[in-house]
């Protein structure tokens, strides 16, 4: 079921605009662990978080990642999910923004932008619509107009996504098409 977040008219209206939706790794696709080890750095990513990005991609929404970390998980799960835009070792994150913006021709009413800390401040601000994970400290949540109720990693981006495509005309209708488009690559591959 549909968790129901609560928002003004005002963002409303501006999640209806919404074209991109940058986000940050550590603490909004994880829940912000990071192991390291003597083969590199190991994330987890929420597999639900996962499917919900391929669900609104198919709905048209293009997608950036910003992080100001390097990592080879990061860059694999970017490819898996087809992400537009993959930003790392990014320590601007307005910067980093602004750029993707101009590169796919979006302005900046029509960028979401999910953080979690200090330095996603600025591009939280920069964006038409800010959202944080419930998890993140309260001096970065007062900066969103959204706050999930699910935290970093553990389902936020999903439920974020699932609002946003509510808004914007029907997440269930956007999961039937993706369910549909599935059977009917089944059915073709019966034949």
């Amino acid at each position: 079921m549909l968790r129901v977040m609560q928002a003004s008219d005002d963002v409303l209206a501006r999640a209806r605009r919404i074209k991109l939706v940058a986000m940050d790794v550590d603490g909004v696709m994880t829940d912000g662990s990071i192991v390291l080890s003597d083969n590199g750095e190991t994330k987890i990513f929420n597999v639900r978080d996962g499917l919900a990005i391929t669900v609104a991609r198919n709905e048209g929404l293009r997608f950036a990642i910003i992080t100001g970390r390097t990592s080879a998980a990061v860059q694999r799960r970017a490819a898996e999910l087809k992400i537009d835009i993959l930003e790392m070792s990014c320590h601007g994150k307005a910067a980093a923004l602004k750029d993707i913006a101009a590169k796919q021709d979006c302005g900046f009413w029509e960028i979401a932008y999910i953080g979690d800390d200090w330095n996603d401040i600025a591009a939280m601000r920069m964006s038409g619509l800010s959202v944080a994970p419930a998890d993140a400290p309260f001096d970065i949540r007062r900066y969103a107009d959204v706050v999930t109720s699910a935290g970093g990693g553990k389902g936020a981006v999903r439920e974020f996504l699932e609002w946003l495509l509510d808004a914007q005309g029907g997440w269930t209708n956007a999961a039937e098409r993706y369910v549909d488009a599935l059977n009917a690559g089944i059915e073709e591959s019966r034949q």
